[in-house]
């Protein structure tokens, strides 16, 4: 496995350097009056300069970070699988935290567009793109 983050104890299997003018947002945590079973962590974001929203799978993330202008996010159980149809396809390999914990609804594939991102990195190698300079 890639570059284990220090702030993760969960090895990183693949990291997506997305393109200049990314960053993360992670909603608060919302705390209901009721017990609610099975809704899954807060939902994190990658949001663009002109404002579009697209929704990342946060179970799946070990590390974000969106130092010098620009989204990096780590995976832990995601899989990059080519590309599919025109979009950049990932695949959910395992879940890093137990089912009761998870959306049922959660997905199984994470689609992008290929113009969101710089480079994608499986296991520390170079799977598509081209990495950014710095």
């Amino acid at each position: 496995m890639c570059g284990d983050s220090s702030n993760s104890p969960t090895p990183v299997f693949c990291i997506v350097d997305f393109v200049q003018g990314t960053r993360v947002e992670k909603e608060r945590a919302f705390v209901p009056g009721l017990p609610v079973v099975q809704n899954g962590p807060p939902g994190t974001f990658l949001t663009f300069a002109d404002g579009r929203r697209v929704p990342l799978p946060t179970d799946q993330i070990v590390f974000a970070e969106d130092n010098g202008g620009a989204a990096r996010v780590g995976f832990g159980g995601m899989r990059f699988d080519g590309i599919e149809g025109g979009l950049l396809t990932f695949l959910r390999v395992r879940d890093l935290v137990p089912g009761h914990e998870l959306s049922p609804e959660r997905g199984r594939r994470m689609t992008l567009e290929p113009k969101m991102i710089a480079a994608v990195f499986m296991e520390g190698r170079l799977a598509w793109g081209r990495p950014m300079a710095g």
